[in-house]
């Protein structure tokens, strides 16, 4: 019994004994090393805390670029004291997308690293969460991923751990997240990642999954699929190229794609043009080294005993003239640059067979001393890619603590915006639940109006969940016209009940055009129209059909515009 067997030997019967004569002895070096990452309880479950402290209200913040709040609330909207939750994965109904669910690693008590599977929804895009608690109470479960099909129905894959093997139960909700049924067996392993098949091909509602081949449930195979809604998942099939620590994407035309770290410790692409096929046994086109310049890594100062994040893939499906590309980026560590993490992105433009020979470092800190960790990357359907990532560049030298940083690329990834900052600064290192880390993950959708993005943050003084929509600056939230002038805008009072007065500053004459905005960045009241002299203009807003939520107020002159935020409570 080799070294690899030794070390691994409680996760499955069938891993020790069979493994030493299917792996190599090189690939059990490199197995041994990322086996150290893995899902299983070390801690007895602990109720609530009961702290006495002051409920306080859930974190919420909005600007012209992003509106960030937190999910995992009470009925209230009040933060939780004392619990923690982290590595989060949303899923947004095609059908309506104001509905959404979060998914992630629910600890109810920080004095135990137990966890289970917590989940929040919406129905009013993003606005208020509903968190119920969680599906399946008192069961370990890790490892959240959900996805929805293209009826708008909500799966959550879900890892647990029996005390001899891992394996996955997949939920689904029929209602938004409201409620779920008893969950199916998926196979599964550790790291698990699910995507379905939204096209309208053969392999439409196909549900695909693949995990850590060395942490399986079904060893040697770690990838399996369900052609029938998610009422069975087939055997297991071993992945050309062993990749893990990764995610997949559906092509325009129903191909599979998976990314992971492969057998040499780089990043590797897989392909399947049969996965779509029902009656097809799911096998491998290839498996292609993507070069970024570095590796995935884990086990670092500032994520301690996590990695610094997934590689992700995808895929532009829009009829413009990057469809069918394949994207890739990942939080990489970059030993030949100095730098212990750069956002790198690289591009295939011909189905994943070739990759860029020199990949795009997307962070444009001048500096290679900082790291830029769960990077995080979507594709919306008109070809946009959002990008984000947590970034210490504007920490004081030292400390570790980090800002949510985003960029966009309109061009199929040739330029990117520059990065723009999104939150304060918040210190990772708080709030741990016994486990010195906040997840391995973050995870993001992305559509026309912006990207939907789900993370974790410590802004509370401890490790919580929150949603934000990031509304890139060129679908209009933003004056992009070049000028010099500039235009003084202010509402009060605000947040405001029944009115609220607009005062804006006119720097020249011209056309004015004052407008209120939802969330996406889209136009719901257009309050003047018309020219107007340079001067302080005062006018009164009374709205009538007008939700309580979060608005933005914005007036564009012929030389200029201004956006704030807008707050209309009950």
């Amino acid at each position: 019994m080799n070294t690899f067997t030794h070390r691994t030997c409680m996760v499955t019967l069938l891993l020790v004994t069979i493994l030493p004569a299917l792996v190599s002895q090189d690939l059990n070096d490199k197995i041994n090393r990322a086996s150290l990452h893995r899902e299983v309880p070390d801690d007895s479950y602990m109720p609530p805390s009961g702290s006495q402290l002051q409920p306080v209200k859930g974190y919420t913040y909005i600007n012209s670029n992003i509106f960030t709040t937190q999910v995992n609330v009470d009925e209230n909207g009040h933060n939780i004291p004392g619990d923690a939750a982290n590595e989060p994965s949303i899923a947004v109904d095609p059908v309506n997308p104001d509905n959404m669910v979060i998914g992630w690693r629910q600890f109810d008590n920080v004095s135990s690293n137990f966890r289970q599977a917590g989940y929040g929804f919406t129905s009013d895009g993003g606005l208020t969460w509903t968190f119920p608690g969680v599906i399946d109470p008192g069961i370990f479960r890790s490892d959240p991923v959900l996805d929805s099909d293209a009826d708008g129905n909500i799966y959550y894959n879900s890892l647990t751990w029996n005390g001899y093997a891992y394996s996955c139960q997949v939920y689904i909700s029929d209602n938004g997240g409201a409620f779920w049924d008893d969950g199916t067996n998926a196979r599964g392993g550790d790291k698990q990642w699910m995507v379905i098949d939204k096209t309208e091909g053969m392999g439409a509602g196909n549900i695909y999954s693949f995990w850590t081949a060395y942490y399986s449930s079904c060893y040697p195979g770690f990838f399996t699929r369900s052609t029938d809604g998610g009422n069975f998942y087939q055997n297991c099939v071993a992945v050309q190229g062993f990749p893990f620590w990764g995610t997949m994407a559906v092509g325009p035309d129903g191909e599979l794609y998976l990314v992971g770290v492969g057998e040499d410790e780089g990043v590797v692409v897989v392909k399947s043009t049969t996965a779509q096929n029902p009656v097809y046994v799911v096998s491998w086109d290839f498996a292609e080294q993507v070069f970024l310049d570095g590796h995935l890594t884990g086990w670092t100062p500032i994520n301690p005993e996590g990695i610094m994040g997934q590689a992700d893939i995808g895929v532009d499906i829009s009829d413009g003239p990057g469809r069918g590309n394949v994207y890739v980026l990942a939080s990489v560590e970059r030993p030949t640059a100095g730098d212990p993490a750069d956002v790198m992105f690289s591009k295939s433009s011909d189905g994943g067979q070739t990759w860029n020979l020199f990949p795009v470092r997307i962070n444009d800190d001048p500096e290679n001393d900082h790291y830029q960790w769960f990077g995080a990357m979507s594709v919306a359907p008109d070809g946009r890619i959002d990008a984000t990532w947590l970034d210490t560049r504007d920490a004081p030298a030292g400390s570790y603590l980090s800002a949510l940083y985003y960029s966009y690329s309109t061009d199929e990834g040739e330029t990117w915006s520059a990065n723009e900052r999104l939150s304060e600064l918040f210190d990772p290192h708080v709030g741990w639940p016994q486990q010195n880390k906040m997840g391995d993950y973050f995870d993001m959708r992305s559509d026309e109006t912006g990207a939907h993005l789900a993370w974790a943050n410590t802004l509370n003084g401890e490790q919580d969940v929150y949603y934000s929509h990031i509304t890139p600056t060129y679908i209009g939230m933003e004056d992009t016209r070049p000028g010099t002038n500039s235009l003084s805008l202010s509402c009060y009072p605000n947040p405001f009940t029944n009115w609220t007065t607009i005062r804006y500053v006119l720097p020249n004459e011209g056309s004015v055009k004052i407008e209120i905005l939802n969330l996406y960045g889209q136009t719901i009241e257009t309050l003047f129209s018309g020219t107007q002299q340079p001067d302080i203009h005062i006018m009164q807003y009374q709205p009538v059909d007008l939700m309580t939520g979060y608005y933005y107020c914005r007036v564009i002159s012929s030389t200029a515009s201004s956006v704030i935020p807008l707050i209309r409570v009950r």
